[in-house]
């Protein structure tokens, strides 16, 4: 099973859980997709790196913030088709984030923003509370290089198709 490796570290352990069994070699994929715009949230800089390295195998880029805070400004200066939301980051948490996101949208008609959480916490009380905050979908770690092809290619054909 290909696993990204737990990404869920706070910036003042600079060390993650990375343990990458993947072979990404074996992990391509024959789906051809079109630009999908995502933002990746994760406050852990090698964690950062680790998944834009998973993203460009799977054929995908994405800007990077490090809490909630910067979320909210990224969002306000570009149009993401996704965002990726670690839980727990500093400043603003992804639930926080993905509220104050849903809320706007709320107000101001905008089309919402898919957002998947992204986190150790695996229990499906966390799944809940993301789901309640407004996330559309849910991703543990460590991250099933599958399972997040999967995700970014269903996200593209909702773009796609609309």
């Amino acid at each position: 099973m290909d696993t990204l490796g737990n990404l869920d570290q706070s910036t003042s352990n600079q060390t993650p859980d990375c343990n990458i069994s993947a072979d990404l070699s074996n992990s391509s994929s024959s789906f051809v997709h079109t630009p999908l715009s995502i933002l990746l949230a994760e406050d852990n800089l090698v964690n950062q790196k680790v998944a834009l390295r998973v993203l460009k195998h799977l054929g995908y880029e994405a800007d990077v913030v490090g809490n909630g805070q910067e979320v909210i400004k990224a969002i306000a200066n570009k149009s993401y088709d996704l965002i990726l939301m670690d839980i727990q980051m500093p400043e603003m948490d992804g639930i926080e984030a993905t509220q104050y996101i849903r809320n706007q949208e709320l107000e101001s008609q905008m089309s919402p923003i898919a957002i998947v959480a992204i986190t150790a916490n695996a229990t499906h009380d966390d799944q809940y509370v993301c789901r309640k905050a407004g996330m559309n979908d849910y991703i543990s770690k460590p991250i099933q290089i599958d399972k997040l092809r999967s995700v970014l290619q269903q996200y593209e054909a909702l773009k796609n198709s609309q």
